[in-house]
């Protein structure tokens, strides 16, 4: 069989948002039981801020792996997700992943607050009204009967905009814009941050009792949203994957720096959802932080190609073949 190469078009036609969230938690599913692995994620930063990042994993009973790529510049990014058959090593599938990363990304915080946030959490405060914003907020709604929205970014005209744009959108809560960031999050019983911020603007008494936090936006060690006084709050902590947590989160690595703080406190998502246990009463704020992983990735992925074969979907490209290097010139 040929491998294919699969556009952002068919993607969106192929899959949408609660596809991907269902298609996470088979994935998480996997992970908890020893099935799928990550490919801890690595990043390399130049000149500009442009960065470099690399993510993997492995689905032992689907028979494949994948890898995904991309870089950060000023003038955008091309991601490409590529899948190879894990008996042969042939290439299966290379899929245009920028659609898939924005329903990767927004559908993580989706599963995260199914398990984490109170089931009756209807008031939600995002900060942030970048490219990953609209998928995060759909990505709530779809696990939580929202009433209300209110929208925060630093620029009046982002915000206004954003909303604008999400009452468009056909969803039955009120979209309200405010001027800070504590007038976001007062009473708000989810609160979701996906910002490029370098300092933290986000603490403990911004969060309600009850509250329960996506941090989605710090993926790299300049980065930080929320400062250390939350940790001291957080009754439930999990992260997409611990270890890239560890090795790429300033705000974790500042806080378990310190001998008396215990990285086992910082649970796998995956735990939670095999676990199938919600968040407990007595939990004053529960804290989650997603870092981007290769078993989410692959999870969409997978579900992608297998649709796309069943649909005639995607063009035919050819099999890379082996050629003996020359060794002089001739």
């Amino acid at each position: 069989m040929e491998p294919i190469w699969i556009t952002e078009a068919e993607v969106v036609e192929l899959m949408h948002l609660g596809q991907a969230i269902d298609a996470l938690e088979s994935g998480l599913k996997l992970e908890a039981a020893g099935q799928a692995q990550n490919m801890v994620k690595t990043h390399v930063k130049w000149e500009g801020g442009h960065t470099l990042h690399a993510i993997g994993a492995t689905f032992e009973g689907a028979g494949v792996f994948g890898t995904k790529t991309w870089g950060h510049t000023a003038g955008g990014a091309t991601p490409l997700l590529i899948i190879w058959d894990s008996a042969t090593g042939n290439l299966r599938a290379i899929i245009e992943a920028f659609a898939l990363g924005q329903m990767r990304t927004g559908g993580i915080s989706g599963v995260a607050t199914k398990w984490m946030a109170a089931p009756d959490a209807s008031d939600m405060a995002l900060i942030g009204t970048g490219k990953q914003a609209i998928t995060q907020v759909a990505a709530v709604a779809a696990v939580r009967d929202l009433k209300r929205i209110r929208v925060y970014s630093p620029r009046p005209e982002s915000r206004e905009q954003f909303a604008a744009h999400l009452r468009g959108q056909g969803f039955d809560f009120e979209v309200m814009t405010t001027d800070s960031v504590s007038s976001a999050t007062e009473g708000a019983s989810i609160v979701t941050a996906v910002t490029r911020a370098q300092q933290p603007f986000i603490c403990a008494d911004n969060l309600a009792k009850g509250t329960h936090l996506n941090a989605v936006g710090a993926i790299t060690p300049e980065r930080e949203e929320f400062t250390q006084d939350v940790f001291d709050r957080a009754g439930l902590i999990a992260g997409d994957n611990p270890a890239a947590v560890a090795k790429l989160s300033r705000e974790f690595m500042t806080y378990y720096e310190a001998p008396t703080h215990d990285w086992n406190a910082v649970k796998p998502l995956c735990d939670l959802v095999a676990g199938g246990a919600g968040r407990s009463e007595d939990i004053d704020i529960s804290l989650f932080k997603a870092m981007g992983m290769g078993i989410s990735d692959l999870s969409l992925g997978l579900v992608v190609l297998n649709e796309a074969l069943a649909q005639g979907k995607g063009c035919a490209i050819p099999h890379p073949q082996r050629v003996q290097p020359r060794l002089r010139a001739v």
